[in-house]
């Protein structure tokens, strides 16, 4: 089960998902909200946290988290503070009782990456592409347009039209037609 706990929240954060299953894993941390009590009220503990990019707003309850569980966090770039375990492209991570592929796709961000589960249909893609063809900005600090439409084209290349859920940083998830919600992303960053 996918759960946003992030959800309702007002403060400028990202959606936070709790993955349950065998692994409870976090996949971003969020920001300015207590993320903690959100997490005890579905049973609390957590085996690990793993961020799609290191933005604050994605990584703002990192120091909350560190300090009510054990778990260690996972991203692409282990320079930063909240980093204990770099990943790289292609790495397998178990999220609930799935193992999702760690799909490097910088653009938004220079350590962004994406998390696909080719097995179940769902992709965790942060901040690169959202519901109705919304795309990460890129003009934020080493985030690059090219780059962006070359990872949203990555993604379409491995991902197919049997995409059942994508999962945003921010906005709702899309559980229906999630591939065409990929695919007006590019169209919508290639055309602007």
């Amino acid at each position: 089960m996918i759960v946003n706990v992030a959800a309702e929240i007002e403060a400028f954060t990202s959606n936070v998902f709790l993955v349950e299953g065998e692994r409870r894993v976090l996949v971003d941390a969020g920001a300015g909200f207590d993320v903690v009590s959100r997490l005890e009220d579905r049973g609390g503990d957590l085996d690990a946290i793993v961020l799609t990019h290191a933005h604050p707003d994605h990584v703002g309850n990192v120091e909350s988290l560190r300090s009510a569980y054990d778990a260690p966090m996972y991203g692409f770039d282990a320079d930063h503070e909240a980093i204990d375990h770099e990943l790289a492209d292609g790495d397998v991570v178990q999220l609930g009782d799935h193992e999702y592929e760690v799909l490097f796709t910088p653009g938004h961000a220079p350590d962004h990456c994406c998390l696909y589960a080719d097995t179940t249909g769902v992709l965790f893609a942060g901040d690169l592409v959202f519901q109705n063809g919304g795309y990460g900005r890129t003009d934020l600090p080493g985030a690059d347009r090219e780059t962006l439409l070359a990872s949203i084209q990555r993604v379409l290349d491995v991902i197919d039209e049997d995409l059942r859920e994508l999962h945003t940083g921010h906005g709702p998830s899309v559980t229906e037609d999630a591939f065409h919600h990929v695919e007006l992303a590019a169209r919508s960053a290639r055309a602007r």
